[in-house]
């Protein structure tokens, strides 16, 4: 399995070339384009319990597709729900890699997805308490909302995120949740920035130049949320931030 990015920053795309007969697991309603010849299955990828989890905690979909190449190999673009970049990372057994909820896009057939339980610290981020665990040996693929950005953290260096732009970590990192402000959280809401995650190397982190809550928001703002049009909107916000 190989995989070259094409059209970001803004429109990012994947091609994910497989080897004969190699497989490729994709998010339901990720693939954009595929060659000819390749197969797909869906199911409940772990059982139905584990797809539970990860549908309703972890933001993925419930089935997940397996893309399989034919004798003479074939390819599958990949791309994310929102216009932004995507990012092939190659996952060792060294280690996992936490990934915010519905930036998974697709994985190696070695590699475990995992909905876990990122403790209560996380409730008040982005990732509503869960995110995704990817663990195993070989290439994972996630996209973001906007620009990515990568940092590379030393051992004891620090860096300071809106949880609404933190993409993923590998899972090296220390990671922590405060208030944005020094004056009490309700100065930190009043400022307009509330909680922030603190990282901590050594690893590297992963941010998006645009968050995604502030979009969802200004379509509420924008839709209207207190007459019948609300229904249209909320299917509106729907169709925009679901899969098929």
């Amino acid at each position: 399995m190989q995989v070259q990015t094409r059209q970001g920053p803004a429109f990012g795309v994947a091609r994910i070339t497989l080897g004969a007969n190699e497989p490729v697991r994709v998010e339901s309603g990720a693939m954009m384009t595929m060659s000819a010849g390749v197969e797909l299955s869906s199911k409940a990828e772990g059982g139905v319990l584990k797809s539970l989890k990860r549908a309703a905690l972890g933001g993925e979909s419930f089935f997940v597709s397996t893309y399989t190449a034919p004798s003479q190999g074939g390819y599958v673009d990949v791309a994310p729900r929102l216009p932004g970049d995507v990012i092939a990372f190659d996952v060792n057994p060294a280690g996992p890699l936490f990934i915010q909820k519905g930036s998974w896009l697709a994985n190696d057939a070695n590699v475990a997805i995992e909905t876990q339980w990122g403790g209560f610290k996380n409730m008040f981020g982005s990732e509503g308490g869960f995110i995704i665990r990817a663990e195993g040996q070989g290439l994972v693929v996630f996209g973001c909302y906007g620009a990515l950005e990568t940092w590379d953290l030393a051992a004891g260096q620090t860096l300071t995120v809106d949880t609404g732009h933190m993409v993923a970590y590998e899972g090296s990192v220390g990671m922590s949740i405060r208030k944005a402000s020094g004056g009490g959280l309700i100065q930190s809401f009043k400022s307009g920035e509330g909680l922030v995650f603190e990282f901590s190397g050594p690893g590297k982190v992963w941010t998006q130049t645009r968050n995604p809550n502030e979009l969802v928001g200004w379509l509420q703002g924008m839709l209207g949320t207190g007459n019948s049009g609300a229904g249209g909107g909320g299917g509106a916000l729907g169709g925009l931030f679901g899969r098929d």
